[in-house]
C-alpha cells in the first residue's frame, strides 16, 4: 500500500505485506526420551509436502469484493468465452466487449494483437485457455501502472501530497480514507482544507479529520493557496509525517480555476522547495474515456505524479485503465495508479495490483 522510508515506521522495517500468509513457527526439538526403540522397528518420516501459499483473510475479502465490483465491466468479456470457438468471431466479440468497457481503440487493438500471439505460441485450443491468456495479457499491460505510494522519502520534513479532481469524483472522501490508512500504519497526518470553492467542503474534511484523529488547517473563506502554505508550515513545525492538501474540484475547461491549482502548487513550493512530493488526481471510474481526458488536462496543468480511481463498483467502463496505460506508454513516462476504490467503507480503498485487477475482471 505505502512504501515507508523513514526509520520511525515499523522500527526501520518496511510495511508488512498484507497479502502474505503468516509463516508457521518451526517445531521445537523433541525432548530426549528413555524409551528405546526396538532395533527391528523401522520408522519412516513422511515426506514434506510443498505448502500452497495462503492469502490473508482480509486480502481474500478484498479480492472477492473487487471481483463482484468489476462484474459490470468484465461481464461482457467473460460472456464471450461461453461455448465459443477460437476463431475470428471470438476476437471480434472480444474487440466489441473491450470497446464497450472504454478500453479505447488503440489499447484494444494492441491487447488483441498480443492475445493472438500468445494463443498461437501456447497452441491454445480451449476457450478457457484463451480466457486465462487474456488475463495474463491485461495484467502485463497494466503492470506499469502498479507502484506503492512513498512516505518519508524526504531527509527533513513531511511528505506533501496535493490532491486534485473534478467535483463528484470522491476526492475529499478519498483523502479521508488515505488518512485513515496512514494513521493505521503509524504515520502522523495533517490535512489542509484548500477547497474553499465548494460549499461545506471544509466541514466535510473536518469530519474526516475528527474521525481519524488528525490535525487540520482551515480558514473560513480563506485563500486556497494561503491555506496550503500555512498547512505546510504548520506540518513542518509540528513534525508531521504527511500533509494532504485538498483542493477545489473543477472541470479542466474552467481555466481560471485550473490557474488557481497552479498557484497553490507554486505557493506550496515557497513553504517547501521540494513540495509537493506527489500531485494526485482522483478520477471517477464511471466517466470512462472522459477520465482519460481529465488525466491529460490536469497533467498538462500540474504535472501529475499519480492517480486514484474511484467508484469502480458502479461502472461498466473499468476498461479505461487500459486506455490510461496506453497513454502512459505512448508518453514514455511514469504515472502510476496508486489506489482504486470500489465502495464506501474505509477498506474499499486499496492499492492497485495489476494481476489482481485482471483476475477479478475475468473472474
Amino acid at each position: 500500500m505505502f512504501k515507508f522510508l523513514k526509520k520511525k515506521f515499523f522500527g526501520g522495517r518496511e510495511e508488512p505485506d498484507a497479502s502474505a500468509a503468516p509463516q508457521p513457527a518451526a517445531p521445537a526439538p523433541a525432548a530426549p526420551t528413555s524409551t528405546a526403540v526396538p532395533p527391528t522397528t523401522t520408522q519412516e518420516t513422511p515426506a514434506a509436502q510443498p505448502e500452497t501459499p495462503a492469502i490473508h483473510p482480509a486480502r481474500q475479502g478484498w479480492l472477492g469484493r473487487l471481483a463482484a465490483s468489476l462484474r459490470k465491466t468484465g461481464g461482457s468479456l467473460t460472456a464471450v468465452f461461453a461455448g465459443a470457438r477460437i476463431d475470428d468471431a471470438l476476437y471480434e466479440e472480444l474487440e466489441t466487449a473491450l470497446l464497450m468497457a472504454d478500453a479505447g481503440t488503440q489499447a484494444t487493438t494492441q491487447l488483441l494483437a498480443e492475445l493472438r500471439q500468445r494463443v498461437k505460441a501456447h497452441r491454445a485450443t480451449d476457450p478457457q485457455q484463451v480466457r486465462q491468456l487474456l488475463t495474463d495479457v491485461i495484467a502485463d499491460w497494466l503492470r506499469p501502472l502498479q507502484k506503492p505510494l512513498t512516505v518519508g522519502a524526504q531527509p527533513d520534513g513531511p511528505t506533501v501530497w496535493m490532491v486534485a479532481g473534478v467535483n463528484g469524483a470522491g476526492k475529499t472522501t478519498t483523502i479521508g480514507k488515505l488518512s485513515w490508512h496512514l494513521v493505521h500504519h503509524g504515520a502522523t497526518v495533517l490535512l489542509a482544507a484548500s477547497d474553499t470553492f465548494r460549499a461545506a467542503a471544509r466541514e466535510q474534511l473536518g469530519v474526516w479529520a475528527q474521525r481519524n484523529g488528525v490535525d487540520i488547517v482551515s480558514q473560513d473563506g480563506g485563500d486556497p493557496a494561503a491555506v496550503a502554505f500555512d498547512a505546510v508550515s504548520a506540518g513542518r513545525a509540528r513534525g508531521k509525517d504527511v500533509i494532504i492538501i485538498d483542493t477545489a474540484g473543477r472541470l479542466p475547461t474552467q481555466l481560471h480555476l485550473m490557474e488557481e491549482l497552479r498557484k497553490i502548487k507554486r505557493v506550496v513550493q515557497k513553504a517547501d522547495a521540494t513540495a509537493p512530493h506527489e500531485v494526485l488526481l482522483v478520477i471517477d471510474g464511471n466517466t470512462g474515456q472522459n477520465a482519460l481526458a481529465q488525466v491529460k488536462a490536469f497533467d498538462a496543468a500540474l504535472q501529475l505524479t499519480g492517480l486514484i480511481i474511484t467508484k469502480l463498483d458502479g461502472t461498466a467502463k473499468g476498461g479505461v485503465l487500459a486506455a490510461i496505460a496506453m497513454w502512459v506508454r505512448e508518453s514514455g513516462r511514469e504515472l502510476p495508479v496508486y489506489f482504486i476504490g470500489i465502495g464506501e467503507t474505509l477498506e474499499d480503498l486499496q492499492p492497485f495490483d495489476a494481476r489482481e485487477f485482471a483476475q477479478a475482471l475475468l473472474a
